[in-house]
C-alpha cells in the first residue's frame, strides 16, 4: 500500500491531518503447528503483508479508531483512560486490549488520538491479523507515548490481550512472529523456554505461495480450547509415571515407550501429533541450514498429513486445497497454517510455475468447494515499524 494513499484516506475520513504511518505484518508458520501451547518449538516468519495504521495525536483524551477493512463498524470511540472490555467495540479491543495491558503495568498514556486502520491481510484466514494489530498498537503506543518497554515485553503484552483481555487460549507464536520478524529469515521458537535461533530462508528459484480457502475461521468459535484441553489431558496421564512438563520434553521414542499410559484413542492421537510435530519443526530447520530443499518439503508435506488424521483440525477446504496442490509440477511441499478449521494454506512453488499453479488449484477447488480460493505470493519480512 502506498503510504500518500493512506495519508489521503485518514484525511479524508477524520478531516484533520495525518501525523505518522506504520506497518505491522502478519505471519504465516513454515511448520510446527499446534505445539506452541503443548512446550514444543514453532517455525514462523513475518509476511509482508500486514496492517497499516494512520495516526495523529489529540489534544483531549478520547481516542477514535476506524478500519477501511470494517468499515460498517464506523467509528470506535472511547477515553484513554477507560479501556475496560467492551463486546461491541469489535475489532478495536484489540489495539485497545493493547492500551489497556500497558496501562496495567503501569505505562502512562496522557492523551487521545485518531488511528485509521487498513490492512492487506485477509479478514479471519489465520494470518494473524489480530496479533498484526496488537502490535501495531504497541509500536504506535511505544513511539508516541515515550515508552520504555523492549521488544519483548511488547510481544509477551500482546499475548496477555489474547488471553486475559479478549480470552482465546492462545499461545505466543503469533506475536512473537510478528513482532520479532526479520525479512527473509524464520525465527525457531522453543516455547517451553522462550530461547529462539533466526534462519534464513532461501528457496532459491521457488516462492511461498499462500492459499486462502475464504472460509472465515474464529479461534474463539472454532474446537482449538477443546483441542488444548484434549492435550493437557493426555500429558496428565503422562505424568502420571513421567517427569515431564509439557509434551515438547518428548521424542518420538520416549513417547512410543510410553503411549500406552494415555489408554485414549483421541488423546493418543492429539498428544502424537504436539511430540512428532515439534520433532518435525526441529528437522526442517536442520534441513533449510543444509540447503536440503527436498526434506524441507517433505517434512511439510507430513505436518499436514499429521493435522489432517492426528489432530484433525483440517477440514474439506483446507484438504482440498493441500491435495490438490500436491498433485501440481514445481510443488515443493505444501500444507495448512495456522489453527485451521478454515484459513490458509502454503506452498512452495516453483516461481515459474506460479501462474498455473495458481489457475489449476483455483479451478478444482471451486469445482470442488463451490467458490473461489484467492493466492497470495508472500516475502519474509522485517517486524513492525514506523514508515518514515
Amino acid at each position: 500500500m502506498n503510504t500518500a494513499d493512506l495519508r489521503n484516506e485518514f484525511k479524508a475520513y477524520f478531516k484533520t491531518e495525518p501525523e505518522r504511518v506504520f506497518f505491522s505484518p502478519g505471519r504465516i508458520n513454515l511448520i510446527g503447528e499446534h505445539t506452541d501451547y503443548n512446550g514444543g518449538h514453532v517455525f514462523p516468519c513475518a509476511i509482508s503483508l500486514g496492517t497499516y495504521g494512520v495516526y495523529a495525536s489529540r489534544q483531549d483524551t478520547t481516542v477514535r479508531m476506524y478500519s477501511a477493512n470494517v468499515p460498517d463498524q464506523g467509528t470506535v470511540t472511547f477515553d484513554i483512560t477507560d479501556l475496560a472490555y467492551q463486546k461491541t467495540a469489535g475489532w478495536t479491543n484489540y489495539p485497545k486490549g493493547m492500551l489497556y495491558e500497558l496501562s496495567q503495568a503501569g505505562f502512562k498514556m496522557d492523551h487521545g488520538f485518531d488511528l485509521y486502520v487498513h490492512g492487506n491481510l485477509p479478514d479471519g484466514a489465520g494470518l494473524s491479523s489480530s496479533a498484526s494489530i496488537e502490535l501495531l498498537m504497541g509500536t504506535i503506543a511505544r513511539t508516541v507515548f515515550n515508552l520504555d518497554i523492549s521488544q519483548l515485553d511488547l510481544v509477551s503484552t500482546g499475548k496477555k490481550v489474547e488471553n486475559d483481555y479478549i480470552g482465546v487460549n492462545s499461545g505466543i507464536m503469533d506475536q512473537f512472529a510478528i513482532g520479532m520478524g526479520k525479512a527473509n529469515q524464520a525465527i525457531l521458537l522453543d516455547t517451553n523456554t522462550m530461547k529462539y535461533e533466526y534462519s534464513p530462508v532461501e528457496l532459491g528459484d521457488r516462492v511461498i505461495v499462500i492459499m486462502n480457502t475464504n472460509k472465515r475461521r474464529e479461534l474463539q468459535d472454532s474446537k482449538y480450547n477443546e483441542r488444548r484441553g484434549e492435550c493437557e489431558a493426555a500429558l496428565a496421564k503422562l505424568q502420571e509415571k513421567l517427569p515431564i512438563k509439557s509434551l515438547g520434553d518428548l521424542d518420538k521414542d520416549s513417547f512410543d515407550r510410553a503411549a500406552y499410559l494415555i489408554n485414549d484413542d483421541t488423546l493418543l492421537r492429539r498428544a502424537r501429533h504436539a511430540v512428532f510435530e515439534n520433532q518435525r519443526a526441529l528437522q526442517a530447520t536442520t534441513a533449510l541450514s543444509k540447503n536440503d530443499l527436498a526434506t524441507f518439503g517433505q517434512l511439510v508435506n507430513a505436518s499436514h498429513v499429521s493435522l489432517h488424521y492426528d489432530y484433525e483440525v483440517t477440514g474439506k477446504e483446507l484438504d482440498t486445497l493441500v491435495e490438490t496442490a500436491w498433485e501440481q509440477p514445481g510443488v515443493l511441499g505444501a500444507r495448512m497454517t495456522g489453527a485451521g478449521f478454515g484459513g490458509c494454506a502454503i506452498a512452495i512453488v516453483a516461481k515459474d510455475q506460479v501462474a498455473a499453479f495458481q489457475k489449476n488449484v483455483g479451478t478444482t477447488y471451486e469445482q470442488t468447494i463451490g467458490y473461489a480460493p484467492t493466492f497470495y505470493v508472500a516475502e519474509i519480512a522485517d517486524g513492525p515499524s514506523e514508515i518514515l
